[in-house]
């Protein structure tokens, strides 16, 4: 499959075109996760612009956490393997102490399996009817009692070769890994949060009794271009912890 070709130049502020060309280019990994991109000067020659209009797109970019400043060193691509990244989208945090920051984790994959993706799925990743999808269940454990319970959907035409042995096999983060094997960059996500009651199913797993109060989150998230490419139903138990979000 060709990539898609770069942005057509626009009437919008010329830091944004910027922007849009150098995000074209993470996009089509001329500068992978992790790897350095030219600096300021040479961007500004490359696109016959002012350094200053290099820098504000620069700045925004890495506002969006697509490109890491690292003082003395340069600017880099972001990637998911970073220590500060990995709790980027899990709010999870404990009711008691360790206030500043998310819980250790503990992983128990549970299963992983390849099928046609059901119609809500398909909807949610712009999938057409009949293609497939890769859903991956597992328990999130904080000192080895049970407090999430992830429902995960991938597309599967970007992840062929996923496999529950892959997924044990891997010691980092799964976005770590869908970004290193898989070249698929998780960018932003949109949640939706509500309370559910847990099902009888369910119950045992998050080691509640059924009918326990939930919260299920929701979450969508995108790659570059806004490209859709998972999604997730997680279920919280909150007797020992919370979820937390900071706005503004």
């Amino acid at each position: 499959m060709s990539e898609p070709p770069p942005p057509a130049p626009s009437f919008s502020p010329l830091y944004q075109q910027i922007k849009a060309l150098i995000t074209h280019s993470l996009q089509s990994s001329q500068w992978r996760p992790g790897e350095a991109i030219p600096s300021e000067v040479e961007l500004a020659a490359r696109y016959k612009v002012s350094q200053g209009t290099v820098r504000k797109a620069i700045d925004e970019m890495a506002a969006e956490n697509l490109l890491v400043r690292r003082q003395g060193k340069g600017t880099f691509v972001a990637t998911h393997t970073e220590a500060h990244a990995q709790y980027r989208f899990l709010r999870l945090r404990s009711n008691v102490g360790d206030e500043g920051g998310a819980p250790e984790l503990q992983r128990r994959l549970l299963e992983c399996r390849r099928m046609r993706a059901p119609s809500d799925i398909a909807q949610a990743l712009q999938l057409k009817t009949g293609e497939a999808a890769v859903q991956v269940r597992r328990l999130l454990l904080a000192q080895d009692a049970p407090v999430v319970l992830d429902d995960i959907w991938l597309p599967g035409a970007l992840f062929k070769g996923l496999s529950i042995e892959r997924l044990q096999d891997h010691r980092g983060t799964l976005y770590g890994l869908f970004e290193s094997e898989f070249g698929v960059r998780m960018i932003r996500a949109e949640e939706k949060i509500r309370a559910v009651a847990a099902t009888a199913d369910d119950a045992p797993l998050l080691a509640v009794e059924s009918g326990a109060p939930l919260l299920l989150v929701e979450r969508l998230s995108f790659t570059y271009g806004d490209k859709p490419v998972e999604f997730r139903r997680g279920l919280y138990s909150t007797a020992a912890h919370h979820y937390h979000n900071e706005l503004g």
